[in-house]
């Protein structure tokens, strides 16, 4: 029986799990492809650098471009990530027609749009599970598991390093900075952590969840970011105390006349399944006409995790591969030519409710003076929490806002900062119920 032959381009934490996974595995993964699946190619820069796999049978190369444009095999994987030379491997398989696997969000997301269009036109297929949540199959139950439905929301906890940087600061009282430094010190995160905590990786990730809960072409520019390097002990607190937990969420949702895309940190009642899941674990939570809400839940990264949703890819375009292309689940879930732009609304008409702190003078007043602000600008309070001072220090006043759009809130905020006793260094982050 003749095997379905792979090259691995990286072969780090992630290619050298995909490398022991379908060996250890392979019974298996014959038993269910219908024939064996095995690793003839990898990229390794370095050949004589021990490895925590078996490449013995396996042809090493120097070059990645070389395994993509020339290697005799059935399948390319990228997982070197980025977009320079992660993009032209991609671009030069799908170029000799060869399926593509890759665990690569900032290139789909940033990319995707050129490399799906590259891909149609050479009959090839690119199929990219282990981009969004590890080792969590959300693409394939969106896409698939969810087809019939109109989605009209999607929200995820879907960077792992800002949950376990959140939770810390919640569970143990530590500052962002020292919770930051531990999840460094953990390897949770990068020495250079900017991608994770201002957002942007969360944001990739919701590109490509939104498009294809959508039918959209990925939208990655449009996206509203807001990372967690704002969020202090304080806040998280006070959110307890109000019934809420503090968690960075990719939120998109569907309205008649356009999308929301957002990227924020984000109170969510204690009930609600995102309130619960903590440490470096990702969840996403599915709104559907049918099916109504539904949750996903697991480890969103990491070398075992990420490799289980890069071999599920490959077994699927095994079998695939004697199949016409066209008779393939559409990457983007919808058919190429019914991916449609919606107009992408801006953050500031976007409505929810909204926590918002205020440190203010030790004076009379000062509350009503605040409420009135509000009414003024039909803003209702659902919770309100006024802390008295100590030892003279200025005072301070939280609340939760009833759900309005952004930019009547910020008008209300503007008025209340110009008010003598008002500190500088107002808190605000947006509310969701998920009702």
């Amino acid at each position: 029986m003749q095997a379905v032959r792979v090259g691995v381009v990286g072969l780090g934490t992630v290619g050298q799990g995909v490398l022991r996974l379908l060996k250890n595995n392979a019974d298996e993964i014959s038993r269910r492809v219908g024939q064996p699946v095995v690793v003839t190619d990898a990229v390794a820069r370095d050949a004589s650098r021990q490895r925590d796999c078996d490449l013995s049978g396996v042809t090493l190369w120097s070059d990645a471009l070389s395994l993509a444009r020339e290697a005799d095999v059935d399948i390319v994987v990228e997982l070197i990530g980025g977009l320079g030379v992660a993009r032209d491997v991609v671009l030069a398989a799908v170029a000799r027609g060869k399926p593509v696997v890759t665990a690569n969000k900032a290139l789909i997301a940033e990319a995707g749009n050129e490399i799906f269009e590259a891909a149609r036109q050479n009959n090839a297929v690119v199929a990219f599970e282990a981009a969004v949540a590890g080792g969590i199959p959300i693409i394939k139950a969106i896409r698939e598991g969810l087809a019939g439905n109109v989605i009209h929301a999607v929200a995820g906890i879907i960077n792992g390093t800002c949950n376990y940087i959140l939770t810390q600061m919640t569970e143990k009282g530590e500052t962002f900075a020292d919770a930051l430094a531990v999840a460094q010190k953990l390897g949770y995160a990068e020495a250079d952590p900017t991608f994770d905590i201002e957002g942007v990786d969360a944001a990739h990730k919701l590109a490509i969840l939104a498009s294809i809960a959508f039918g959209i072409p990925l939208s990655f520019p449009q996206i509203s970011i807001e990372g967690i390097s704002s969020v202090s002990p304080a806040d998280i607190k006070i959110a307890q105390v109000f019934g809420y937990r503090v968690k960075l969420l990719g939120i998109a949702k569907r309205h008649d006349n356009g999308i929301e895309l957002r990227v924020h940190p984000t109170l969510v009642p204690d009930d609600a399944l995102l309130a619960k899941v903590d440490g470096v674990l990702n969840a996403v939570v599915v709104q559907g006409n049918a099916v109504g809400q539904v949750g996903f839940y697991g480890r969103g990264a990491g070398g075992d995790a990420t490799a289980s949703a890069v071999v599920a890819d490959i077994l699927d375009l095994a079998r695939a591969l004697t199949a016409d292309p066209r008779h393939v689940v559409p990457a983007l879930a919808f058919q190429p030519d019914a991916v449609r732009p919606l107009p992408v609304l801006p953050v500031r008409d976007a409505a929810s409710a909204f926590y918002l702190r205020l440190t203010v003078a030790d004076e009379a007043g000062v509350l009503s003076q605040i409420t009135a602000i509000l009414a003024a600008h039909d803003i209702s309070v659902e919770a309100i929490l006024q802390r008295e001072p100590r030892g003279g220090d200025d005072a301070s006043v939280a609340l939760i806002t009833s759900v309005i759009p952004q930019h009547r809130f910020e008008a209300a905020l503007d008025e209340m900062q110009k008010l003598p006793f008002v500190r500088a260094g107002a808190a605000r982050f947006r509310v969701e119920k998920f009702d």
